[in-house]
């Protein structure tokens, strides 16, 4: 007999069933099987609860993906009221639904102009998946087939598909899965682990030029598009410097490279701009979106087009082989759309971008600005990131920063606060509806988190 779900079942329970049937990512899973992972069972606001009634301040919302919080039941109440009308239908046929269109026509709302059309995926991974082909159809298109090459960055991050993490720059990905043909990298513009004795603002022209030589040595006919999120995520939540991505755009506009924005975790409001690539001043050709479309309620994703792409394409394209089951879920849509309704009507990106965020991104600075472990802070809108650090006068960083780093996140889970670990830094992204008492809550248990951290490294 099935046990119905409502039953509370032991946690090590739960434990043992997740460990015979698992495989998590991004973890040693004999290790994690030791341990056993935690079981959440309950969001409501910014807050987590696990099975055994411990609560959790998420600083990370999800995976940058909760900008409403757990518990919104409008969202909840948009997938019924869809399931109930149209669970599902898809885009073949020759048929659409009012969902999709719906929600397309607020989405374009929102965007600068110079973009028109989306294809809808249902993750971040498959926007990149689908970048590639629609790219390169584009140039056969428009008579310059041989652009084919797309560069991206080392320790970028765009997914974790095969062609995904090609275009990323994460090595440990690549020696797991293998490389695809048509893929080159330049070097992340991370100052402060790189730039030596460099300004940022020449550090960030060097890092841009390098795309420049890049292009020159693969031959600009070969190059079709570069791929960058306007902030480094999973990398670290690196912010390029000022002069960065001016360079990089006037490189892309001068040799007829597509200038590819991943703004599946800066998108929908992270910054205090609907896009990131806004916050940074740049106009990409294309953007993937994922994460904050739904609020990470339902999987959805998709490519956006410029007019420019878009109407190549259309006019002279023809038939586009490529097309995804769930492309534009009816159910996936409502929840976007009520999700984009919820962060546009009541006002929640001009409060991250008038109120939140500058609130978030002084008390970081007031309470890490002298802290003995912390190097650099950085950040924008609801994201921060604290850079570890061994002697700040020369700014070596930790050998084992790793380490810490992991340590700081496991003091963080015990003080009820999840933050994220990615290299030496400890990166944070609360919901975009955090009051400013729980932006001080996240601040203040991260302080005890990584004061805790500095104490094993010596430095308290």
């Amino acid at each position: 007999m099935n046990v119905p779900a409502q039953l509370k079942r032991r946690t090590e329970d739960y434990q043992r069933s997740d460990a015979a049937h698992h495989i998590h990512g991004f973890v040693d899973q004999k290790a994690l099987n030791a341990e056993g992972p935690r079981v959440m069972v309950r969001g409501e606001g910014l807050y987590l609860w696990d099975n055994e009634g411990k609560r959790y301040l998420d600083g990370m919302s999800g995976l940058w993906c909760t900008q409403l919080g757990y518990g919104r039941r409008d969202l909840t109440a948009a997938a019924a009221a869809q399931m109930d009308q149209l669970a599902y239908y898809n885009m073949f046929f020759h048929t659409t639904h009012p969902a999709v269109i719906e929600l397309s026509e607020l989405l374009f709302s929102l965007l600068p102009a110079h973009y028109s059309h989306v294809i809808y995926t249902n993750s971040g991974s498959e926007a990149n998946e689908v970048l590639i082909r629609t790219v390169r159809r584009y140039w056969q298109v428009v008579g310059q087939p041989q652009k084919k090459i797309m560069i991206g960055r080392w320790n970028g991050y765009h997914g974790s598909t095969l062609a995904a993490s090609a275009l990323g720059g994460m090595k440990f990905m690549h020696e797991m899965g293998g490389m695809i043909p048509d893929v080159a990298h330049i070097d992340e513009p991370y100052w402060y682990a790189h730039g030596g004795e460099l300004t940022p603002a020449e550090f960030g022209r060097r890092c841009a030029l390098q795309l420049e030589e890049k292009i020159l040595e693969l031959g600009a006919e070969n190059v079709a598009g570069f791929i960058a999120e306007p902030f480094q995520g999973a990398g670290g939540m690196i912010f390029p410097p000022d002069s960065y991505w001016p360079e990089i755009q006037r490189i892309c506009r001068q040799y007829d490279v597509l200038l590819c924005a991943d703004e599946v975790i800066g998108g929908f409001g992270r910054t205090g701009e609907w896009f990131a690539h806004q916050h940074f001043g740049f106009e990409p050709d294309t953007l993937s979106i994922a994460k904050g479309l739904t609020s990470g309620y339902l999987p959805m994703g998709g490519l956006v087009l410029s007019k420019r792409i878009a109407e190549a394409l259309v006019e002279q394209g023809g038939v586009f082989a490529h097309g995804l089951t769930y492309s534009g879920h009816p159910v996936a849509a409502a929840v976007a759309l009520a999700n984009l309704k919820a962060l546009r009507d009541e006002g929640i990106v001009r409060q991250v971008k008038d109120d939140t965020g500058p609130y978030l991104q002084t008390i970081l600075r007031e309470v890490f600005g002298n802290h003995p472990m912390v190097g650099e802070i950085q950040g924008a809108g609801l994201l921060g990131a604290l850079q570890f650090v061994e002697d700040k006068a020369t700014r070596k960083r930790f050998e084992h920063e790793n380490d810490l780093a992991w340590q700081c996140r496991t003091f963080g889970f015990e003080e009820g606060v999840i933050i994220r670990s990615t290299l030496g830094r400890m990166i944070m992204a609360p919901a975009l509806v955090a009051t400013r008492a729980e932006l001080d809550e996240l601040v203040d248990k991260t302080r005890i988190a990584v004061d805790r951290t500095a104490r094993i490294a010596g430095k308290l």
